[in-house]
């Protein structure tokens, strides 16, 4: 999961702040941006952990352009962390799935797509907040026609 980042510039007697704008709270700092940006990916994973752990939903990573026109971070840097969703849990389980033949290959080609592995895919997207999708937010999407 990429999850962008907006990067205080730090200088010889500040550090480098960053902020997880997604992750409301989530944030860090390091003396140099090196650091400062893996202590961001240490902090999203925790946060993610904790809200996990909670039973709480994980927000999507939203897009960079948006972060771009936040006035909350004009001069700030904008950047990218990587959140890896098998650092969550430390124990992998192997499943069996059946699926029809043209699912698996549309699963692959957008696991391929998002520069993901099969299980990489389906560990996001159920990582993420499908409140939106289950029809609780404003963004449903219209079903198709029916046949007759």
């Amino acid at each position: 999961m990429r999850y962008p980042i907006a990067i205080e510039p730090g200088s010889e007697t500040t550090a480098f702040g960053v902020v997880v704008p997604d992750l409301p709270g989530c944030f860090s700092a390091g003396d140099t941006l090196e650091e400062a940006i893996a202590a961001a990916e240490e902090a999203a994973a925790a946060w993610i952990d904790a809200s996990l752990d909670a039973g709480e939903p994980v927000p999507p990573p939203s897009c960079l352009e948006g972060l771009r026109r936040n006035p909350d971070y004009a001069g700030w840097t904008i950047g990218v962390i990587e959140v890896d969703p098998a650092l969550l849990d430390d124990a992998a389980e192997r499943v069996n799935i059946t699926l029809p033949r043209r699912v698996l290959r549309r699963l692959d080609a957008l696991a391929r797509a998002a520069g993901q592995s099969r299980s990489g895919y389906i560990a996001r997207l159920t990582l993420e907040d499908r409140s939106e999708a289950a029809g609780e937010g404003g963004n449903e999407r219209e079903a198709p026609p029916a046949r007759r």
